[in-house]
């Protein structure tokens, strides 16, 4: 184990790409031990594939990415395995088993990973519901509760195996403003009460930077800012004002790279 001081996350030069699609071009960040961070940017801009590398479903093509000191990448079968049950993710829309119910699913990690007698399960359980004001609804299924209340059935669930590090890829998507604002508040009290340390991936400006202690904001496949939620929205730097203020035009492309437009659809003079 490293020291309480250094931060839980660490990558160095991180580059990753899908095919000749470079989506990170030398990335480096750092997550400390306690806090909330945020990573922003426009779609496409690389979020949702570091918290996948982080969880090694991905490994770098070049670069470092450290776990608490571990070399995620230099991991055997098991080294990942025993790191993953560290950390917890909380995924787009939650991906509820939907013939299961809400106490199956937040046990699911519980019966899968532990030999943990049924009546610890259940208590486990039923604490990580109460955590999300959900006990109530054990027994209902996922096609009998609403999107936010799913929501919070997958957060209990993401939590149920106490994780240190908790990933959250788009947690506000589709949300009302009522279930947005109380998600919001979960994920900061659970991270303060619980000690976790958080990465939370979101496009929703006002609540992100609200709960967020550090604000990183990729684009291009690079760090355009990193601070706090205040040194980020006031930052110069054109792109980044671009997507505080959502600005229609600015330096974040709108058009996918292509072959020119005059020759796609035939035009006569069409440059080569």
């Amino acid at each position: 184990m490293t020291s309480v001081d250094a931060p839980l996350v660490v990558l160095k030069d991180i580059r990753f790409g899908y095919g000749e699609r470079a989506v990170l071009e030398g990335v480096s960040l750092q997550v400390p031990r306690g806090k909330v961070t945020a990573l922003m940017g426009a779609s496409g801009g690389g979020k949702t594939t570091v918290l996948r590398l982080i969880g090694g479903q991905y490994t770098a093509q070049s670069g470092q990415l450290l776990f608490d000191g571990q070399n995620v990448s230099g991991l055997d079968r098991k080294g990942l395995y025993q790191a993953r049950r560290r950390m917890g993710m909380l995924f787009q829309f939650g991906a509820l088993f939907t013939d299961m119910s809400v106490f199956d699913n937040v046990a699911f990690p519980l019966r899968e990973h532990t030999t943990l007698p049924a009546s610890m399960v259940r208590d486990i359980v039923l604490m990580k519901l109460q955590a999300v004001g959900l006990r109530g609804a054990r027994d209902l299924f996922p096609s009998e509760i609403s999107g936010g209340m799913a929501r919070r059935v997958a957060l209990a669930r993401a939590m149920a195996l106490d994780p240190e590090l908790m990933m959250y890829d788009e947690p506000f998507a589709g949300l009302d403003p009522i279930s947005l604002g109380t998600a919001a508040r979960l994920i900061r009290q659970l991270n303060d009460t619980l000690a976790l340390t958080s990465i939370v991936v979101s496009h929703d400006l006002e609540e992100t930077f609200r709960i967020a202690d550090q604000v990183i904001v990729l684009a291009n496949g690079r760090i355009v800012a990193q601070g706090t939620p205040d040194e980020v929205r006031h930052s110069t730097d054109p792109l980044v004002h671009q997507f505080v203020s959502a600005a229609p035009d600015g330096p974040v492309r709108f058009h996918y790279p292509a072959t020119d437009a005059a020759t796609d659809f035939g035009i006569r003079g069409a440059r080569p």
